[in-house]
C-alpha cells in the first residue's frame, strides 16, 4: 500500500504541476469554459469506455444515486474550482494564484476536524504551515492581486477542499476509473452548457488552433485528467489528509521548474530556497505519518455483486 500511495502521489505531484504550463498554452486558442468542457468530456468518454471494457460498469451497476454523487463531486472539483482558477488567472499573477490555491490543505484539515473528528498531529500541522510558507516564497514578487479575483480563488480553494471531503464518504463507485469517468462526464457536460450559455462557441477561431495548443489539450486530457485525476480519487480513499494535501505545495514548485526548463522563465535563489522549504514541509508530514499514522476514512462495505460467469 505504501508503494501504491507513493506512486499515486508522484503522479499527482508531477502531472498536475505540469498542467499549469499546459493550461496556459491551451487557453491561448480556446475560451476557458469551452477548453475545460472539451478536456473533461473527452477524458470522461475514454475512461468510461475503459471501465466498460474492464467490466467495472457491469460489476458496479451505477444507478441514479451514484450519478448524483459523481455530478456533485465533479461539479465542486472540476466545474467550480477549476473554472474559478481558469478565469482568475487572467486577473491574478500566477505566483499569487498558486499561493492562494495552496490554502486547500488548511481548509481540508479544518473540514476533517469539524466533520470527521480527524486530529492533525503537531508535526503535520507544522508541515502544512511550512508548505504554505514555501509557496508564499515562490509567489514573492508576483505582484498585487485584484481583491475580487483573489476572493474567487479563495472560494474555489474552499470548494475543492469541501468536494474532496465529501468524496471520501460519497456513494461513488469503488472502482477509481469508473468513479473518475462519471465525474468527468457530468462536469464536462455542465461546462459545455455553461460555455454555450456564455457564447463561447461563437468565439472559436479555427485558425488559432495550432499544433502546440492541440497537443496541450491532448496532454491535459490524457495525463492531467485521465491519469492524475484518477490517482487523486484513489488517494482520497486510501491516504491520510495531511499526506494527500502535500500536492498543493509541490505542484507550484514543479510548475516553476518546468517553466524554467521549457519556457525560459526565471529560476533564482528565492525559488531554490522555496523548493527546499516545500521539501522540508513534505518531510515533516511524512515524519508525522510515521510517528502517528492518521486514520483513513473507510466507507461501509456493500454486498458483493454476483460473480460473472467465466469466459
Amino acid at each position: 500500500m505504501r508503494t501504491k500511495i507513493a506512486v499515486a502521489l508522484g503522479i499527482v505531484y508531477v502531472v498536475w504541476g505540469s498542467t499549469y504550463l499546459g493550461i496556459d498554452v491551451a487557453d491561448r486558442s480556446l475560451p476557458p469554459l469551452l477548453m475545460l468542457g472539451i478536456r473533461f468530456l473527452v477524458a470522461g468518454v475514454l475512461l468510461y469506455a475503459w471501465a466498460l471494457r474492464r467490466g467495472e460498469v457491469t460489476a458496479e451497476r451505477p444507478g441514479l444515486r451514484q450519478w448524483r454523487a459523481a455530478a456533485l463531486v465533479g461539479g465542486l472539483l472540476l466545474v467550480v474550482e477549476t473554472g474559478a482558477l481558469a478565469f482568475s488567472e487572467k486577473h491574478v499573477p500566477t505566483g499569487l494564484a498558486a499561493l492562494i490555491v495552496a490554502s486547500v490543505p488548511l481548509f481540508m484539515a479544518v473540514l476533517d476536524r469539524a466533520f470527521f473528528g480527524v486530529r492533525i498531529p503537531v508535526l503535520a500541522a507544522a508541515g502544512i504551515l511550512a508548505g504554505l510558507a514555501g509557496v508564499g516564497l515562490l509567489a514573492g514578487g508576483g505582484g498585487i492581486a485584484d481583491p475580487f479575483w483573489a476572493l474567487v480563488l479563495l472560494g474555489g480553494a474552499f470548494v475543492w477542499a469541501a468536494g474532496s471531503a465529501y468524496a471520501r464518504v460519497a456513494p461513488l463507485p469503488r472502482a477509481s476509473i469508473l468513479s473518475a469517468a462519471m465525474q468527468m462526464l457530468a462536469s464536462g457536460a455542465m461546462l459545455l452548457v455553461a460555455a454555450a450559455a456564455k457564447g463561447d462557441f461563437g468565439h472559436v477561431q479555427p485558425g488559432a488552433l495550432s499544433f502546440t495548443s492541440i497537443g496541450s489539450i491532448a496532454y491535459l486530457v490524457g495525463f492531467g485528467s485521465i491519469l492524475a485525476y484518477t490517482a487523486y480519487g484513489w488517494l482520497l480513499r486510501n491516504a491520510a489528509t495531511p499526506l494527500l494535501s502535500t500536492y498543493a505545495y509541490v505542484n507550484p514548485a514543479v510548475a516553476v521548474f518546468l517553466g524554467w526548463a521549457f519556457a525560459g522563465e526565471h529560476l533564482g535563489a528565492r525559488e531554490l530556497v522555496a523548493g527546499v522549504v516545500i521539501l522540508a514541509s513534505v518531510a515533516l508530514i511524512l515524519l508525522a505519518r510515521k510517528a502517528a499514522p492518521a486514520k483513513v476514512l473507510q466507507l461501509p462495505r456493500r454486498a458483493p455483486a454476483p460473480e460473472r460467469a467465466a469466459a
